[in-house]
């Protein structure tokens, strides 16, 4: 039986409450709304501003719309290097549930697609930060679309761009590469890359946590897309070139190789390859000797390639004629207790001889002719010991010293390229000279239709000279018989340069180069070669650079539309006179 309670009865009821109590009750209760509605009138009117802001940062954000990055155009409009759409998959780890066995079988899908092993990707998911983290970059688009459909919750698909370089290694120490952030790091990509680049877009939005889009807030500023480059090089010249470089660099056992082919009137670089190059689309494990353009960045001794020059600058001072007679027996010559000496008594020579038969006894006697000065002052004029004026970052300037410091057997050994040092870009630039009867002339790898502003340095009577010894050099009797192209004439100068390794040279280590014209008789375009260290057999220049220089300017030209200049037949060659070095 349930007893009832009387709370009428309750002592407590009973005692008298004081009436100030209830009155600070319903004041307090007063009061709080009071600040309640005092709070809220400033939140909502007078601190709105303020708390505005407050919610912007915690949620809005700015978006960046990634600008198309300009393409890098052949001469032919044919595309060198593009942007294509790349997906970047990104993750917010703690919504990631790893423990769930269904997403454990979809990570495992996950990483089969990025080819990442599982373990890594995993420990991507397993940070501390757990707000963010990129999984893997710039894959390809269709890959991206895959791992959005497996719909795993805290994984996340965002559009980016990334580079295709369809000429691949042939063209890589031109064209360069890029970041995964799309910013240029190497060659014409570096180079040009604030015009590339373009100007990314933005726009305002609210996201929730999990980063999904709400809504827009205010205008979006659309990207400005990057300026296409158009380049002077031919692709066709450019990867034939590579080809037959990389085939002579492998069948001569050779550290390294480069060409350079260059438009013989405008100065315009149609071809710049070398070997080692690597794949600027897949850029794992590389050194920086395949990254370096040698073309451009090395300098070396150029050997005889040099002697033309110096007879160029005696013709030009009136010191010698080409008929003039130099007497090289008996093969040596002493300057100043240091001996210089041919692979053979080569006699009484005239200066067309010398070149002809690459006599350094017969250069120095010609360079004595010369002071230090004016000699020096020829050589400075066509670019040695200068940074070259070229839109290609790593450019540089070579070594010629200061003609004041010169001693008597430093004047002759630099007559035959010795003692001062250059680019193989430089060499062939410094034979425009002989191209543009006289005159020197700027190079560019970017196409132009503007005809270059030359600078005369020898009379166009003299340049001719210079030519037709040139000639005589690959022609019978000469040191670059093999450098000869079916169907065309041509004319140039081998060097065969020892290896200089810190302050000595080294022993068994040679450098050999070939830099020519062709056509001899209306020179179209300048091709110079360069093999490091060749040691199967040969090392001297018109030996070994000779036969890639006669297959590039081979092909070169026809591709150029460029007829034949001399009778297409089988040419035999008579071993030529080897190539003195020191």
């Amino acid at each position: 039986m349930t007893r009832s309670v009387l709370y009428t009865t309750s002592p407590l009821l009973a005692s008298k409450t004081p009436l100030w109590r209830s009155k600070f009750i319903v004041a307090a209760l007063a009061l709080g709304f009071v600040g309640l509605g005092a709070r809220a009138a400033y939140v909502q009117v007078y601190a709105n501003d303020f708390f505005k802001r407050q919610g912007l940062v915690r949620f809005a954000r700015t978006l960046e719309l990634p600008a198309n990055r300009g393409r890098l155009l052949d001469r032919n409009g044919l595309i060198l290097a593009s942007s294509v759409p790349a997906a970047s998959i990104w993750a917010i780890p703690e919504d990631v549930d790893l423990k769930d066995p269904e997403v454990q079988n979809k990570l495992k899908d996950v990483a089969k697609l990025m080819d990442m092993p599982l373990k890594a990707l995993m420990e991507k998911l397993d940070v501390e930060d757990k707000s963010f983290v990129w999984v893997k970059r710039q894959l390809d688009w269709d890959v991206g679309q895959k791992i959005v459909a497996l719909n795993i919750k805290g994984i996340y698909n965002r559009k980016e761009y990334k580079r295709q370089y369809p000429e691949g290694e042939s063209a890589a120490h031109i064209v360069g590469f890029t970041n995964v952030e799309d910013h240029g790091q190497e060659g014409m990509e570096l180079a040009f890359d604030k015009d590339l680049a373009g100007k990314p877009g933005s726009r305002r939005v609210i996201k929730d946590r999990l980063g999904r889009v709400v809504e827009g807030v205010g205008d979006e500023v659309p990207p400005q897309d990057g300026q296409d480059i158009q380049l002077s090089i031919d692709s066709k010249v450019q990867y034939y070139a590579y080809q037959k470089l990389k085939q002579q660099v492998e069948l001569s056992k050779a550290k390294a190789g480069s060409v350079v082919v260059m438009d013989a009137h405008t100065g315009e670089l149609l071809a710049l390859a070398n070997y080692p190059s690597y794949d600027p689309g897949h850029r794992k494990n590389l050194t920086g000797e395949q990254l370096r353009n040698r073309a451009l960045t090395d300098t070396f001794e150029p050997g005889s390639t040099m002697k033309p020059i110096t007879v160029a600058a005696a013709l030009e001072l009136k010191r010698v004629k080409p008929s003039t007679i130099i007497d090289t027996a008996p093969g040596r010559y002493t300057v100043t207790g240091s001996t210089i000496t041919d692979t053979h008594n080569y006699g009484a020579l005239t200066v067309e001889g010398v070149i002809q038969k690459s006599s350094n006894v017969g250069a120095t006697k010609v360079a004595q002719k010369l002071s230090p000065q004016e000699m020096w002052e020829y050589f400075s004029a066509l670019g040695f010991g200068q940074k070259p004026q070229i839109q290609f970052p790593g450019a540089v300037s070579g070594r010629l010293r200061a003609w004041k410091t010169w001693k008597p057997i430093e004047q002759a050994t630099m007559s035959y390229g010795y003692g001062l040092s250059a680019s193989l870009f430089q060499m062939a630039r410094s034979y425009t000279v002989f191209s543009n009867d006289g005159n020197v002339i700027p190079s560019t790898i970017l196409k132009t239709t503007e005809p270059p502003v030359g600078v005369r340095v020898i009379s166009k009577e003299n340049a001719a000279a210079v030519l037709h010894m040139l000639r005589m050099a690959a022609g019978p009797g000469g040191t670059g018989q093999k450098a000869q192209a079916e169907g065309y004439t041509i004319g140039g100068k081998s060097g065969t340069a020892r290896k200089q390794v810190g302050k000595n040279y080294a022993a068994g280590k040679y450098r050999a180069w070939f830099t020519g014209i062709a056509p001899i008789d209306k020179p179209r375009i300048i091709v110079a070669v360069m093999v490091d260290e060749p040691t199967a057999g040969s090392y001297y220049g018109g030996t070994v650079a000779g036969p890639v220089f006669a297959d590039v300017v081979q092909q070169t030209l026809r591709f150029m539309g460029v007829q034949p200049d001399k009778e297409v037949k089988p040419l035999i060659v008579a071993a030529p006179p080897e190539e003195p070095v020191l």
